[in-house]
């Protein structure tokens, strides 16, 4: 009997978690992706990727200087 309680309290968990998930408000993904896309034209003067870096000393991915041991 405790079993049947337990399994009980599980399937109304989900139940509730089914509920808030579907209560979620949802976005079409066309315009996800055009908010993206709006996001990206807007910063992409500041993407290094895209305008590389003013100088080599700015670029945190430099090759350090080599050892000097061999």
């Amino acid at each position: 009997m405790d079993m049947v309680v337990s399994n009980l309290q599980q399937q109304r968990a989900i139940v509730q978690q089914l509920r808030r998930e579907a209560a979620i408000k949802r976005m079409p993904v066309s315009l996800a992706v055009a908010d993206i896309i709006k996001y990206i034209t807007e910063h992409e003067q500041d993407d290094c990727l895209l305008v590389g870096f003013s100088s080599q000393r700015v670029n945190p991915f430099r090759e350090k200087t080599p050892c000097s041991i061999l």
